[in-house]
């Protein structure tokens, strides 16, 4: 069994908690700095800015849930850009680079598949384990990019702020304020796509892909496995990249398709097998055969 299979969702949580309180000080201290080589409100503004910043992500990171986990793969990102912008205004290197190197950690333990986990389960109702699906393929980008626009507004409108520039700043805080709200609506439905494993069966709760959540009973699963390459099944991952779980019906089940501009009220399946994309298909494997139910 390797050092990863052995780590539990909720460590994982405690790995982004202990990072992001690592670099609420180490970044204070680096905005502290650089602030001392700007104009006298460039340090209080810096200062506000990331004091909000860290209370979203500490409030996020204690009350774990859906929109937790997007507000906190959000805004942990964000945080590498600032060090590095404290870093070139004048922070000392030691703080901006222990800075910087906090929140690519984070970023990268917020990211995992047990920190979703961690996030999505502990919101879960009764007996029942929610496993995280990975996002459609072709959803990635447009996200990156509203992120990026996003980003670029909040640090620009920081910095316009600081320099005293009112009017520029505050049009720039105005964009990222309607980015926030647009970036964070366009991605908490990808932190509420699950493979839900429940007592009278399998669940998938999908409103990304799925136009009303699927739910199939125990008896009538007739196995699950890792998907093959020429597999026929419907495919109900968005598409999503990486190694599929196709899970076998004994009769078919309806699965009702998201609207798309194409089927604004989006399309009915009967389906003899379907796939889905969870984040970790052979931990998805193994709750599966936990369940009673067939796999391989």
């Amino acid at each position: 069994m390797s050092l990863l299979t052995r780590l539990t969702p909720r460590f994982f949580v405690w790995v982004v908690r202990v990072l992001s309180a690592a670099l609420a000080g180490c970044m204070a201290l680096a905005i502290n700095e650089a602030g001392h080589t700007r104009s006298s409100a460039a340090g209080p503004v810096a200062i506000t800015a990331w004091a909000a910043l860290v209370g979203v992500v500490i409030v996020s990171e204690v009350a774990l849930g859906s929109l937790g986990l997007t507000l906190v793969r959000v805004l942990l990102p964000a945080a590498i850009p600032a060090a590095l912008v404290a870093l070139a205004v004048g922070s000392q290197p030691l703080w901006g680079i222990v800075s910087a190197t906090c929140a690519l950690l984070a970023t990268l333990a917020a990211f995992s598949p047990e920190t979703a986990e961690a996030f999505v389960q502990a919101a879960a109702y009764g007996d029942e384990r929610r496993l995280p699906l990975r996002a459609p393929a072709t959803t990635l980008l447009p996200m990156g990019v509203t992120w990026v626009l996003w980003c670029a507004a909040a640090l620009g409108a920081v910095l316009l702020l600081g320099a005293r520039q009112w009017l520029a700043g505050g049009a720039l805080s105005v964009a990222a304020g309607g980015l926030s709200w647009l970036l964070v609506s366009r991605c908490k439905p990808f932190a509420t796509r699950w493979l839900v494993l429940v007592p009278a069966g399998v669940v998938i709760h999908d409103s990304v892909v799925l136009g009303e959540t699927l739910m199939v009973h125990r008896a009538n699963i007739a196995w699950a496995r890792l998907a093959e390459s020429d597999t026929a099944a419907a495919d109900l991952t968005g598409p999503a990249a990486g190694h599929l779980v196709e899970i076998g019906v004994i009769e078919m089940v309806l699965a009702v398709m998201a609207g798309t501009r194409a089927q604004p009220k989006g399309a009915a399946l009967h389906v003899q097998s379907l796939l889905v994309a969870p984040s970790r298909p052979g931990q998805a494997l193994l709750a599966l055969a936990a369940a009673k139910v067939p796999v391989g």
